[in-house]
């Protein structure tokens, strides 16, 4: 599945990028699967709930695309 995220602000945070793109039910469900190693931003694993999404990123989970867009 691939999902397009608008930015409303300058960056989107990825914990809440995987929750908003619907990929998990929970804050907590996505620190535990960005901690677990599940993650990918533009093909790296990526272990910081906190680390900032900007226009153009690209995060994998899943089989789940999400798309980061301005």
């Amino acid at each position: 599945m691939e999902t397009t995220i608008k930015l409303r602000e300058e960056y989107i945070k990825l914990g809440q990028a995987i929750k908003a793109a619907g990929c998990v039910d929970s804050g907590v469900e996505a620190k535990l699967v960005i901690q677990n190693e599940l993650v990918l931003v533009n093909g790296k694993i990526e272990t910081q709930r906190g680390k900032k999404l900007v226009a153009g990123d690209l995060v994998e989970f899943d089989g789940n695309i999400i798309k980061i867009e301005a």
